[in-house]
């Protein structure tokens, strides 16, 4: 017996938060075309809820519509994924320094060991864990800032440059250069220190935006 799609605003729901992880998560690649059809048939959802998310997606500028052809996902240009690198900068600042004044003990103690997790992953030559875990770190620092404008704003930048982190973090070496960058993060929230905290902050996205043009040059 078959199972009636999901339709109305909870078809639409569950099309939008499927759609949007796998965007997080590179399972969508960019130019991938965005077949309704498929994409309701996946999720157990009717072609006019897909058709919703991807207006919405559209919006947040994480799919595009081309003339004819459909919807696909956003190519996103080395120069333009630098620019949303530079948005990022400020408000991953703001939400650094905003943690390091609300942290707590218990929060505190999760941050230090995810250091350790990091170190760990670099020691052992292992990106792909410490890619993992550099997108926690991120993560726990926009929950603990309370901060839900920015949180919010983040997660629709990181989700238009998610195939450039993840090139950027298997690159031979990046994880070495950022380590100290995300430990010095932590340690500013730890010691309570929202000042520091802001500074490492943009110091390490200021890391990251010269790492993608040098990916722009080679």
């Amino acid at each position: 017996m078959s199972v009636a799609p999901q339709e109305g605003a909870a078809g639409t729901r569950t099309a939008l938060e499927a759609l949007r992880a796998a965007l997080l998560t590179g399972d969508l690649a960019p130019g991938q075309r965005l077949v309704e059809a498929d994409l309701a048939a996946a999720h157990g959802v009717s072609r006019a809820s897909v058709r919703a998310a991807l207006m919405d997606l559209t919006a947040e500028g994480l799919v595009e519509r081309i003339p004819h052809r459909g919807a696909r996902v956003r190519v996103v240009t080395v120069e333009e994924a630098v620019a949303i690198t530079e948005c990022r900068m400020v408000l991953e600042g703001l939400c650094a320094a905003k943690a390091a004044a609300r942290v707590d003990d218990e929060q505190a103690a999760v941050l230090t060991a995810l250091g350790h997790r990091l170190q760990e992953a670099v020691a052992a030559g292992d990106p792909v864990a410490y890619s993992a875990h550099n997108r926690e770190l991120h993560r726990l620092l926009r929950e603990m800032s309370g901060q839900e404008v920015a949180t919010g704003l983040l997660d629709r930048l990181n989700a238009q440059i998610v195939r450039h982190q993840f090139r950027l973090a298997l690159r031979a070496g990046r994880p070495q250069v950022s380590l100290p960058e995300h430990l010095a993060i932590i340690d500013a929230v730890v010691q309570r220190d929202p000042q520091g905290a802001e500074q490492a902050a943009r110091t390490h996205l200021a890391s990251v935006i010269a790492a993608l043009q040098e990916s722009a040059d080679g």
